[in-house]
């Protein structure tokens, strides 16, 4: 099969397509044919080992103190179940899925990949019916953050929401999920996105390059930072009395419960994937250098196969 690798932690051109063996599933595991993959802040982070100088040196101890540990990157992805364990249960051959693989095992910028049926942190659904597997490969990652710090942040019908980043790729999820709780949205991205994030939802947006969102003379019940640029003590000039601050900077946790309601609000039409632009697997180095240059809005797909 094709697979990028990567042997050393760098720019884009570290990565490389290659021949691999076709892996075959464990008694618990499912063979699935990748579809679609995307390029999350996670795979970048990783190629690049770019981590905050506290936690540079615990990341690299997990992910590989002086070579990446995996070496196929990639979080999300969309595809069809090939072969299945004679343990598993839960899905059949044939069945087209959508879900992530954990940021500890990667691996979805390849072919193939084969995943357990159920894990700890890594999560798996039938894909939705409507979307296509280049839209479903873009909703895990992006917006099971987005639902998981919104509850977080104990999201109410009819609060005031400011969403920092809200043109990237959990900025737009975020922005969809508040509007569908019937919360107030106000969106904070560049002047070129503005009409972006209004036809997700928001009903105010804030260009960032022209104004500091901490001065608006408006109060917020939350503020939600979507791309880890803003901080607490900011925020905190905005937020009302017992308002919530929540990042993107936080642990967030993967459940299968919370992707499978994304696939419901999907099939009814409620969460959209904004995708960007769309690479095949041999772009992969041009795919990441996009990432790398900032533009990046919503999400990012690769086209691995049809």
């Amino acid at each position: 099969m094709k697979a990028v690798v990567y042997k050393k932690y760098g720019p884009p051109n570290v990565l490389r397509v290659t021949e691999m063996a076709k892996p075959h599933p464990k008694d618990n595991e499912m063979l699935v044919k990748i579809h679609a993959a995307t390029v999350t802040s996670g795979d970048v982070r990783l190629r690049s080992s770019d981590f905050p100088p506290l936690l540079w040196l615990p990341a690299r101890l997990i992910f590989g103190l002086f070579k990446p540990k995996k070496k196929i990157l990639g979080h999300e992805l969309a595809g069809t179940i090939e072969a299945i364990g004679k343990n598993v249960t839960k899905f059949s051959v044939g069945d087209t899925v959508f879900g992530t693989t954990t940021m500890l095992k990667t691996g979805s910028y390849a072919e193939y990949i084969c995943l357990p049926e159920e894990w700890k942190n890594g999560v798996v659904a039938l894909k939705p019916e409507n979307l296509t597997y280049k839209e479903a490969a873009a909703l895990p990652v992006g917006a099971m953050t987005a639902m998981y710090l919104l509850e977080k942040a104990n999201l109410k019908k009819r609060q005031q929401v400011l969403i920092y980043g809200a043109s990237g790729s959990v900025g737009s999820y975020a922005v969809q999920l508040a509007k569908q709780k019937g919360a107030a949205v106000t969106g904070v991205c560049s002047g070129s996105n503005i009409e972006i994030v209004k036809s997700l939802g928001a009903e105010e947006v804030i260009d960032y390059k022209r104004e500091d969102y901490s001065e608006h003379n408006e109060k917020f019940d939350i503020v939600f930072d979507a791309v880890g640029k803003t901080s607490k003590a900011k925020a905190k000039k905005v937020l009302n009395a017992g308002g919530k601050f929540v990042t993107i900077k936080m642990l967030t946790k993967e459940k299968t419960e919370n992707l499978e309601r994304i696939k419901e609000f999907a099939e009814q039409g409620k969460l959209k994937p904004f995708i960007d632009k769309t690479f095949t697997l041999d772009e992969i180095v041009k795919a990441h250098t996009y990432v790398d240059s900032g533009r990046k809005r919503g999400n990012l797909v690769i086209d691995i196969q049809q």
